[in-house]
């Protein structure tokens, strides 16, 4: 397989990235593709659906071998699992897969039709291999089980901005890293009060966690 495309997203660092696609929708992603596909035809009626899968590369975790278990943060990274029983990026093949809305697809002149996401949890630069259309009738499980996820507790935080220069940058900046820290990005195993810092649209944000309340203390 060869890439045909790859995602300019604002995380420049895994760290932060939400750990399934459409936890933040307020995130933007621009998928643009290789001069080989940029084929008006090929797009033809994918404008009509909302919503579509994305196959691509962990190209920051290729390994040369695999293990059969693996870590996962959500239990603490103390705990082993099967990892076809994970989505953990350290897999035989390092193949990911998210579901993002489409917001819309733009005709470049010089980088041809280019596809505009929201909810994507891609590094930027990430390689992809393949776009497919997201169909409610036949992908979407309201009854489905989640696993060993299901006896996680919430982990969403509430977030405290504890510096002034952080209402300085722009509004849908402040909202879209809001959201991704009320995530919590941080490990399991995170000591209360222990300093964090996260890289995202050119900003570097440094936080602690206190009592499941995320502060915000510096923005650069």
């Amino acid at each position: 397989m060869k890439a045909i495309a790859h995602i300019k997203t604002d995380f420049k660092e895994k760290f932060g990235i939400p750990r399934q696609s459409g936890l933040v929708s307020e995130t933007v992603g621009k998928i643009v593709f290789e001069k080989e596909y940029q084929v008006p035809e090929a797009f033809r009626g994918l404008e009509d659906f909302s919503h579509i899968w994305i196959l691509w590369n962990f190209s920051k975790a290729e390994r040369e071998d695999w293990s059969p278990t693996v870590r996962p943060p959500l239990l603490g990274g103390n705990k082993r699992m099967g990892v076809f029983a994970t989505r953990s990026p350290f897999r035989p093949n390092p193949i990911g897969l998210s579901s993002v809305k489409l917001e819309k697809i733009e005709y470049t002149k010089d980088d041809g039709p280019v596809l505009y996401v929201r909810g994507a949890d891609l590094l930027d630069g990430t390689p992809i291999y393949d776009i497919k259309p997201y169909l409610a009738y036949a992908d979407s499980h309201p009854e489905a089980i989640g696993g060993f996820t299901e006896a996680l507790e919430e982990r969403k935080l509430e977030v405290k901005v504890e510096c002034e220069d952080f209402l300085t940058i722009p509004t849908d900046k402040q909202n879209e890293i809001i959201k991704i820290l009320e995530q919590d990005p941080t490990p399991s195993y995170k000591k209360d009060g222990e300093e964090y810092g996260m890289k995202y649209g050119g900003y570097e944000v440094k936080f602690h966690i206190k009592e499941k309340i995320l502060y915000i203390s510096s923005i650069t």
